[in-house]
């Protein structure tokens, strides 16, 4: 009889287990499994933010619960990853580690150091790509140097589309190991906040791996068919939502590519719907390409001429903005939505984020900031991709002069529902006045219990005034 070794498989941001490469390649021959999550704050360049570690917590726990029916136990520690991984090789006899590969810059440089130190001691040391379709540094261009513009990436993924593999099959068994090894705590971790401002969040999610594929299948049959237009209107329930998922490695970007293509050709979706939500697919890669070949990309803008840019630091317009109240409907519903639920609606997102950089002139590095604190789905490469988009600073971005009008914006995507959600001390205005308040009769606004500045914020700033304040602002960096 054959006694295998055991394998650490060192989970990160990939909290799932189908479809893991690390996990299906280290039980691929017998070996049995030791499961483990190391919390490394000295290693970060920057501490998740606080709706994240509220996604990681629960999302420990129910991995933690889908290796019970594994009769295999998660490992969590915190400290120093070297240090653990060595004391647990020691205990264990482990013969390897195997982990999925990470692009921020610190990630690169520790894996490597770590792989460098296990190989050195011929402990067996294996990463692979998992959460990406392609790895950051496969799609070049002509060239052969990395994309700036964000269509032709797209066409080139498209063009090596065929050579994707198929997802990983499912894991039938996964062996176990006798171990002494304590499994750890996770509430030592200490990802809950200590004022419960939490409940909200976790009732809006299924903080799950099944929970990821419930919503992928309810997406796929309800939404996918009329993505192209559905995904713009804040007041229904058209995007996927999957994004939390994906920056946890709850689902793979693969499963949903495979799952998503054979869905619209079994059920003859349109071409332009699907391939439209694909192509957010391919967003989300050309981001992590951008972080790869920009690793300072959080802090410095992609465009240097946009390092000198004269914004107008403003605490008390910061602060109404993260609370949303700006008196700008649209804007403050965003804002109290992500508040409420951790998360937004992609379209409202580039309306905030373009009121914060444009008419109140506060630099995007702010934005990216809350957003990183508030966010469950806050990822490095999406997150600082999308700020540096909005702030016309980025690859591919939307112009600065091109400047969105709050009030227009949510009258032309239909976020009377949305509004009327989020900011509800109006919600009783007309549809006419919804997104401008500050134009209704005073008759109109006392008939229905509304006083600007006190039951609600007159406009911080007007349309105007921040309009013009954004162009003079880019005009002085243009030569």
């Amino acid at each position: 009889m054959v006694h295998h070794s055991p394998i650490i498989v060192w989970f990160r941001n990939d909290l799932r287990i189908h479809d893991n490469p690390a996990l299906y390649h280290a039980s691929l021959n017998g070996n049995p499994i030791i499961p483990l999550f190391i919390l490394d704050k000295d290693a970060m360049d920057r501490d998740y933010g606080a709706a994240q570690k509220l996604w990681l917590h629960y999302a420990l726990n129910s991995l933690r619960e889908e290796f019970k029916k594994f009769d295999l136990d998660l490992i969590v520690r915190q400290g120093n990853t070297l240090e653990i991984l060595d004391s647990i090789i020691k205990e264990t006899n482990a013969v390897g580690v195997y982990w999925n590969r990470h692009y921020e810059r610190w990630q690169i440089e520790r894996d490597d150091n770590i792989k460098s130190s296990l190989l050195r001691r011929e402990i067996d040391a294996h990463s692979f790509k998992a959460n990406l379709l392609f790895e950051p540094w496969e799609i070049e261009s002509g060239s052969g140097s990395p994309y700036k513009v964000f269509t032709p990436y797209y066409k080139k993924c498209m063009y090596h589309m065929d050579n994707l593999p198929p997802p990983l099959p499912k894991l039938g068994v996964i062996k176990t190991v006798e171990h002494k090894l304590d499994i750890g705590n996770i509430s030592t971790l200490k990802l809950l906040p200590n004022i419960k401002w939490d409940k909200k969040i976790k009732d809006n999610w299924d903080i799950s791996e099944d929970g990821a594929w419930l919503k992928l299948n309810s997406f796929l049959k309800k939404c996918l068919d009329n993505y192209k237009d559905g995904r713009n209107i804040p007041s229904v329930d058209k995007t996927s939502q999957m994004s939390p998922y994906l920056r946890w490695g709850m689902i793979s970007p693969l499963s949903i590519w495979h799952e998503t293509t054979l869905y619209s050709q079994a059920n003859d979706v349109p071409e332009a719907q699907y391939k439209s939500y694909l192509r957010e697919i391919i967003w989300r890669e050309f981001t992590h390409h951008l972080l790869y070949y920009n690793p300072d990309m959080k802090d410095k803008p992609i465009q240097s001429k946009f390092t000198d840019f004269p914004w107008d630091y403003n605490r008390s317009y910061l602060e109404a903005w993260q609370s949303g109240c700006t008196g700008y409907p649209i804007v403050d519903a965003g804002m109290r939505q992500l508040w409420q639920t951790g998360w937004m609606h992609n379209r409202v997102r580039m309306i905030v984020g373009s009121f914060l950089v444009k008419h109140l002139l506060q630099p995007w590095q702010s934005g990216e900031k809350w957003f990183w604190d508030t966010l469950v789905d806050a990822d490095p490469a999406n997150n600082t991709a999308g700020w540096q988009w909005i702030g016309g600073c980025g690859a591919d971005a939307a112009p600065y002069f091109r400047i969105f009008n709050p009030m227009t914006q949510g009258e032309k995507f239909d976020a009377y529902a949305y509004v009327r959600k989020y900011v509800p001390e109006i919600s009783d205005l007309s549809d006419k006045f919804l997104m401008r308040p500050w134009e209704a009769e005073k008759d109109l606004l006392s008939r229905n219990k509304i006083i600007l500045g006190e039951t609600y914020p007159k406009p911080i700033i007007s349309h105007k005034e921040g309009r013009e304040k954004a162009l003079a602002a880019f005009e002085a960096i243009k030569n």
